[in-house]
């Protein structure tokens, strides 16, 4: 059983394992309210940790093409002049933040 409140177009705005004081009614496990609730938390969820993932994939990236063009096996000029763009850019920003000492957590360690 799960305690929820709705919103005033009977739209749930909270769902809850335990009892509240703005709960205004329960509703079973399977009801399909419940189970819609849960669907779009799990989504939700699902959705933030892939844009956290893009966001340290990005680094990734970014470190590898670095180290591919230091050991010369890729120019930046072999890639698309809007990447080639991007990339200036990120080095760009980078270096105003002081390089890479800063931005890499230590506690990481080692490679992929």
């Amino acid at each position: 059983m799960f305690y929820v409140q709705r919103d005033a177009q009977g739209q749930l705005i909270r769902v809850e394992a335990a009892a509240y004081a703005e709960a205004t009614e329960t509703l079973p496990a399977d009801h399909h309210e419940i189970q819609a609730w849960f669907a779009n938390a799990a989504v939700e969820n699902s959705l933030k940790q892939l844009k956290q993932s893009d966001f340290e994939m990005i680094r990734v990236l970014d470190d590898l093409i670095q180290v591919l063009t230091q050991k010369g096996v890729i120019r930046v000029t072999d890639l698309p002049p809007a990447a080639q763009a991007k990339l200036m850019d990120r080095t760009q920003a980078r270096e105003a933040l002081g390089g890479l000492s800063q931005l890499i957590d230590e506690d990481e360690g080692g490679l992929i």
